[in-house]
């Protein structure tokens, strides 16, 4: 026991181990009802006057685990790289001289990542494809419909846009046409659902009418 929480409190197994507890946390938090599940996921989807959080939606979409909940997929990504930095650090890192041990230690942290990545993405894409087929298309008149765009800017990979549902309104993440932009206020109007992202393609409704 000694010897599992040496390696597994020891670097590079530590940020891992941080990762990993910080996951569990969250799960326990949001099982009892103080966290809601969608609190990582509507942080790490949303546009910011800052940054950009929904280019790390747009990773998960090329992963081929859209619709997964990202701290689903952050939980499995900690564990396989958990997994993989504690048997390296047990079985191979003692070797490595003291003077290049955390040098080599922070390449097989990042190292780590890309099997990591690779597992987590097949593990989960069969429950990415379910909740795809599980999930309720969108009316049909949603194409066509004229919105304004309510984030900083909207380009090629990110951006939110709200159309008018007859009700409290319909907000979806939208994308520009290559080579295209539009600004916080501007109207847009619905012309393509992007299945692979789940995103909307849009165009400014001057081109739209005059089409």
């Amino acid at each position: 026991m000694t010897a599992f929480l040496t390696t597994a409190l020891s670097f590079p197994t530590l940020v891992y181990s941080v990762l990993l507890a910080f996951c569990v946390i969250y799960w326990l938090l949001a099982a009892t009802g103080i966290l809601d599940f969608d609190t990582v996921d509507g942080w790490l989807g949303s546009d910011g006057d800052s940054v950009e959080p929904s280019q790390i939606a747009g990773m998960i979409a090329r992963l081929g685990l859209s619709g997964v909940p990202m701290m689903l997929v952050l939980t499995v990504l900690s564990w396989f790289g958990w997994l993989i930095t504690y048997f390296v650090q047990l079985w191979l890192l003692p070797h490595v001289p003291d003077a290049l041990r955390w040098l080599a230690g922070a390449g097989v942290l990042l190292a780590a990542l890309v099997p990591g990545v690779v597992a987590t993405s097949l593990l989960l894409r069969p429950l990415a494809t379910l909740i795809t087929r599980l999930r309720p298309p969108l009316p049909a008149p949603v194409l066509g419909r004229t919105g304004s765009v309510i984030s900083p800017r909207v380009d090629e990979t990110s951006g939110r846009a709200q159309f008018d549902d007859g009700g409290a309104g319909l907000i979806l993440q939208v994308r520009a046409m290559p080579g295209q932009g539009f600004a916080r206020g501007d109207r847009v109007v619905l012309i393509e659902h992007l299945v692979a992202s789940d995103t909307y393609r849009v165009i400014s409704e001057s081109t739209f009418h005059q089409q």
